[in-house]
């Protein structure tokens, strides 16, 4: 029979589970809720191990959610059909290319300052509070029915916010959409842009921190747990955001935002 410690570590693992599945892909930030809730939960293991299989739990949604889209960019180039870069998933490879230089500069120059400075419950009221307002500005400044069309600078604008977003608290994918929407990327382009965006950005951060990751402390329940909880969740919030920025309701999120900040406020002020 399973110990209480064992139990209690057990379930902190399916709880952060739970919490990286949804907040990776909902705008809310998952850096942001892993660091206040990991204030209160020890699941008794390597963060960084821990760390790295939730992000891999969430990136297997994104590739099964848009695999016609990921064949698109792996086969195109070989056995598209037409000039080669005319070809959609050519170009589209080569725009997430572009905007990942902007995301990969600003995560390997300014991640370990970021995640310093913005990594206590008083500066994550602020940055929860940031994304809040951000959310809550697309109510006013979806440029959507624009339909503006993709371009390099529009890639490059993107992957410097999804660079900015590495920082506590500030969501990567309400981010990047919002930023989309005010540039009057049509919601279906910017949904899909910003998650297929998220791929080499989380794989370059799991190959990052994997050199970090302390093997040792390798605990196969635990990790399983939260791995499978991440994806099945992940997988829920994915589809669920790309229904709700289809319908033009984004700024929903904002109240959450506003308190889950005056959650984090009031942590700092006891």
């Amino acid at each position: 029979m399973a110990d209480s410690d064992t139990i209690s570590s057990l379930g902190g693992a399916l709880f952060l589970g739970v919490i990286q599945g949804l907040t990776e892909f909902l705008p809310v930030s998952s850096s942001g809720h892993l660091v206040l809730f990991q204030q209160f939960i020890d699941i008794g293991n390597d963060e960084v191990l821990f760390d790295l299989v939730l992000h891999v739990g969430t990136l297997i949604p994104v590739l099964w959610f848009y695999r016609s889209w990921v064949g698109k960019l792996a086969l195109d180039p070989i056995v598209g059909e037409g000039p080669l870069l005319e070809r959609t998933g050519v170009r589209w490879l080569g725009l997430l290319i572009l905007a990942s230089v902007p995301t990969a500069a600003i995560g390997l120059g300014l991640e370990d300052m970021f995640e310093a400075l913005f990594s206590t419950p008083a500066t994550l009221a602020i940055t929860f509070t940031i994304t809040g307002l951000l959310l809550l500005a697309t109510r006013r400044f979806d440029h959507s029915d624009r339909s503006v069309p993709l371009t390099w600078r529009i890639a490059l604008v993107l992957g410097i916010a999804q660079g900015l977003a590495i920082t506590p608290g500030i969501s990567r994918s309400g981010t990047t959409i919002a930023v989309a929407l005010f540039l009057g990327l049509e919601r279906e382009t910017a949904a899909r842009f910003s998650f297929l965006m998220s791929v080499p950005a989380i794989s370059g951060g799991l190959l990052l921190k994997l050199r970090s990751a302390d093997l040792a402390a390798l605990d196969a329940g635990q990790l399983s747990i939260g791995g499978i909880a991440a994806l099945l969740t992940g997988y829920v919030a994915l589809t669920l955001l790309v229904r709700v920025v289809r319908a033009g309701f984004l700024s929903a999120f904002a109240w959450y935002m506003f308190a889950i900040a005056g959650f984090a406020l009031s942590l700092a002020l006891s």
